[in-house]
């Protein structure tokens, strides 16, 4: 079996605040399944984050206000907690074209667990919403310290709240920004990695999602709070930023030796020709320009 080396190039940004400008977004919180009793308190602390930061909040249940004249007049929808199909075919399509035209999307805990059936909407929210075990303390390890919905937020942020396991794991597709700590507590049944937090651009816009909030005491912890201001600036695109590193189609594969012969470390020349060595002691050199590889003398 061959065995190969890849080299893989990538590189961050450092959030970076457009000019100020006035910020409108809707918040739609239709259910047609399970409701969540945090529902108004969530309503009540994004209100006051937008009193605090600056920006407009409108709500509605009222599915009717999808069109896409009438979408265009915000930065980002936020899905709170929505549930089952709220939205029919003609709605669907005007948020599509909505975010298309670069719109924003920000869920937020059971906006995992709405429109099954609309694939679309599956790979804009990230993933869908599986199970759930009872409502406990769990810790959060945070896998990106630059975003501003996770910049300021410990290593290991402990909290209590009921935590989805999803059906999919959607690293690859999204870049995490949190995973769960399966070991913190009882019922987790995605493994070593569980996102439970992530963003990505899709389809010409900006989608973040956070699994957390399904409790009414989640939306008077100031850390939540922060975390959702951070995600809300992001889609609303208030705030740029490069955050790519767990989305597949981001990087390149290059093959540098198809036959290596347990290689141990690589090391990339200011020419980007590579040097690496063998567990035998072999150094080997790989001309960037021509891609053959040979000993080095």
């Amino acid at each position: 079996m061959k065995k190969f080396l890849p080299f893989l190039l990538f590189s961050f940004a450092m959030p970076v605040f457009l000019q100020a400008h006035d910020l409108t977004v809707l918040i739609f919180s239709k259910t047609e399944g399970y409701r969540h009793a945090s529902i108004p308190a969530g309503i009540s602390a994004i209100e006051q984050l937008g009193d605090e930061n600056h920006f407009t909040v409108n709500t509605t249940e009222d599915a009717s206000d999808f069109t896409f004249n009438n979408l265009s007049n915000y930065d980002a929808v936020i899905f709170l907690s929505t549930t089952g199909n709220v939205l029919n075919a003609s709605q669907q399509s005007a948020f599509e074209q909505y975010i298309q035209s670069g719109g924003g999307f920000v869920g937020i805990h059971a906006a995992s667990d709405t429109e099954y059936s609309w694939s679309w909407y599956g790979q804009l929210v990230g993933a869908y919403f599986d199970s759930h075990p009872q409502i406990q303390e769990a810790t959060i390890e945070m896998a990106d310290n630059v975003h501003p919905s996770t910049n300021f937020l410990p290593d290991r942020w402990t909290r209590t709240d009921e935590w989805y396991n999803f059906g999919s794991n959607p690293r690859g597709d999204v870049h995490v920004l949190a995973t769960l700590d399966e070991e913190s507590y009882d019922g987790g049944n995605m493994g070593y990695d569980h996102p439970i937090s992530w963003m990505h651009t899709f389809d010409g816009g900006r989608a973040w999602y956070t699994g957390s909030g399904h409790t009414t005491a989640s939306f008077s912890e100031d850390n939540f709070l922060n975390h959702l201001l951070g995600g809300i600036q992001w889609a609303a695109g208030e705030v740029n930023g490069v955050y790519e590193a767990t989305i597949n189609e981001k990087y390149q594969v290059t093959v540098l030796d198809d036959n290596p012969i347990d290689p141990l470390q690589v090391v990339v020349l200011p020419s980007r020709d590579l040097l690496y060595i063998e567990r035998g002691g072999v150094v080997k050199f790989r001309n960037n320009s021509t891609g053959l590889v040979h000993e080095a003398l």
